[in-house]
């Protein structure tokens, strides 16, 4: 793969928003911490959200080592 192939191909990744950070600032109470009633209520959208950022983390991880490979080879 060329150089030039690459950028084409990362230029063509959309933008990501991961739902984990406006879910955050949803779970934090009147104290300022997280308040554990929000994060019951919001069980099964935070762990969605987890898996989503672990994901994309696993993604990321992944073509920086390809990113990484190139650049020595």
């Amino acid at each position: 793969m060329k150089p030039k192939d690459l950028i084409k191909i990362l230029k063509a990744v959309p933008e990501t928003r991961l739902r984990i950070f406006p879910l955050a600032h949803e779970l934090v109470g009147g104290n300022g911490g997280i308040d554990p009633a929000k994060v019951a209520f919001h069980q099964k959208e935070l762990t969605e959200a987890v898996e989503e950022a672990k994901a994309y983390s696993a993604s990321t991880n992944e073509a920086v080592k390809c990113l990484k490979e190139m650049a020595q080879s």
